[in-house]
């Protein structure tokens, strides 16, 4: 939290009235170093290590507006959330994240406590899901709209990168993490967490969230299965994504990458989701969930196999491309609804 006055009648500091630096030698410190970390925040630029010779490298940003409601949100939610989407992506390709960089565009009036708010969310993520990952550097300027960007880095060591190119026919299609929660929460936020106008209300989003926090805290503070993304490239992945867009869209993905038709199975896809049959078209077409899509050779879930990787299930098939080119198919029969996640299009954007 932020200093506290023992005048009742204070306002709290904000970036107007304390300026940049001052605002940063607040914040700063709070974030991890990280293990990879040669040369940190200070300079013109951090120096991180990369010891095998390679990293992998992503960007996201998240935009008040159509990627987020601060009236849904605190502030510790934004830097978990800002952080895990981008950690998500580095797992997806089988690398481990060691570094981020965070530029801020915040309003003037911005008290300085939610600027460190966001700063611990930002740490706890990197402590909570990728131990020894740390924020390297990054901006804070002003603008009118609350706007959080961030680049993640990560180390390969010394494996491929698992890409979304490589699945075969033959292949398992499995899956780690949650599926369609995000989505329901987002719905259940816009159809419940906002007062008799329509517009967000913190109370109204306060109450959903201790009555199922589980679907709530899905969309506004995921926790992807980073280490599953290693364990998955360690394991023979031959294709792996994180599943920001939707199930559907995202396995789609994979099927026009690598040439193929991924067929999905509907039952088990519903039990992976832990829901019944009538929330499948959500799992399917719900976006957020930043869980982990991979295809695996078939041998690792055959007699005497060694079985897939870490909470990875299997959900479906890799085949071979029918007379219409790559394609979805779920028991057997083609897919053609997308869904998934558009800020462009979300729910009240």
């Amino acid at each position: 939290m932020g200093r506290v006055s023992d005048d009742p009648d204070a306002r709290p500091d904000t970036l107007h009235t304390v300026g940049e630096i001052a605002a940063l030698a607040r914040i700063v410190p709070r974030l991890p170093r990280g293990g990879a970390t040669v040369l940190g925040p200070g300079d013109d630029a951090a120096v991180v290590a990369a010891p095998d010779g390679r990293f992998v490298v992503t960007t996201d940003v998240m935009v008040e507006g159509p990627d987020f409601r601060r009236a849904w949100s605190t502030p510790h939610d934004l830097g978990w959330k800002a952080a895990a989407t981008n950690l998500s992506d580095i797992a997806a390709m089988g690398a481990v994240p060691t570094s981020l960089v965070v530029a801020l565009i915040a309003p003037a009036d911005t008290p300085v406590a939610e600027l460190e708010q966001l700063a611990d969310g930002l740490a706890d993520a990197c402590a909570a899901l990728a131990p020894g990952c740390g924020v390297v550097g990054g901006d804070l300027t002003v603008g009118d709209t609350l706007t959080i960007a961030v680049t993640a880095f990560g180390d390969l060591e010394a494996r491929a990168p698992v890409t979304r190119s490589g699945a075969r026919p033959g292949d398992v299609v499995a899956v780690s993490g949650g599926l369609g929660l995000a989505a329901r929460g987002l719905r259940m936020l816009f159809d419940e967490g906002v007062n008799a106008d329509g517009v967000p209300d913190a109370a109204r989003a306060a109450e959903l969230r201790a009555d199922e926090p589980r679907i709530i805290e899905a969309q506004l503070a995921p926790r992807p299965p980073l280490a599953d993304g290693p364990a998955a490239a360690l394991a023979g992945a031959t294709a792996m994504l994180d599943l920001s867009d939707g199930l559907a869209l995202d396995a789609r993905r994979i099927a026009r990458a690598s040439a193929v038709t991924i067929d999905l199975d509907a039952a088990a896809v519903c039990i992976a989701a832990g829901v019944d049959a009538m929330f499948l078209p959500v799992v399917l077409t719900g976006g957020e969930d930043h869980s982990l899509f991979a295809t695996f050779p078939a041998e690792l879930v055959a007699d005497g196999g060694p079985g897939l990787p870490g909470g990875f299930r299997v959900i479906g098939r890799v085949v071979e491309p029918g007379d219409d080119g790559p394609e979805l198919r779920v028991g057997g029969r083609p897919f053609a609804a997308l869904g998934g996640w558009d800020s462009f299009e979300a729910p009240g954007s």
